[in-house]
């Protein structure tokens, strides 16, 4: 019989934190929350949504869509050359999410951020040409200091969440520890960046 080791439950704890804060889930909440302090009441959800859903939601669809073509192996895409294709998706959802948001008078709070988010995804995108940059670290890093600056300070504490998911990325072995650490540095730059001036 098979003992668990510490290192078992070390792999198993940073499957699920990977899980449980990749960068679809991360950015449904935090643009929920988002949209909810740009606009100061309820009206800022459904903009807030069409963030999550641009950002977020239709990337990850296309990857799972190619993921069950057999093009990838999971939602992590580990072999860096082949993730050029998400990029673009990310891009082109999120300036179509930004132009729909201009031509319906959305809150700038949440149009800025996801004009943050765009130029995040440019930067990443650059880099992961040459290097494999954390994209999870990044996405994480990006909410909180989006959220931090938009809605409240407090939000600062989320970095633990952030922190959290650097770990899991490393102890999956996806991410050595630069890597993460460039992620959620080019993350939170780049949002305060748009968000600050």
């Amino acid at each position: 019989m098979r003992t668990t080791t510490g290192t078992d439950r070390a792999v198993t704890t940073a499957g699920t934190v990977t899980d449980i804060f990749q960068p679809r889930n991360v950015l449904l909440i935090g643009m929920l929350a988002l949209g909810l302090a740009a606009a100061g009441d309820w009206t800022g959800l459904p903009w807030g949504l069409l963030a999550a859903a641009c950002a977020g939601l239709i990337p990850a669809g296309y990857i799972e869509w190619e993921r069950k073509r057999g093009r990838w192996g999971d939602r992590h895409v580990v072999d860096r050359t082949k993730r050029a294709p998400i990029f673009f998706v990310i891009l082109g959802s999120i300036g179509t999410g930004s132009v729909i948001m201009l031509l319906g008078n959305a809150p700038t709070g949440i149009l800025i951020t996801m004009l943050a988010l765009w130029a995040m995804t440019v930067l990443l995108l650059a880099v992961n040409t040459v290097w494999k940059i954390s994209v999870d670290s990044a996405v994480a890093s990006s909410v909180v200091t989006l959220l931090a600056v938009v809605h409240h300070p407090w939000w600062l504490l989320g970095y633990a969440m952030t922190t959290a998911v650097c770990w899991s990325r490393v102890a999956l072995n996806y991410h050595t520890p630069a890597q993460t650490i460039a992620g959620a540095t080019l993350g939170a730059a780049t949002a305060t960046a748009f968000l600050l001036t």
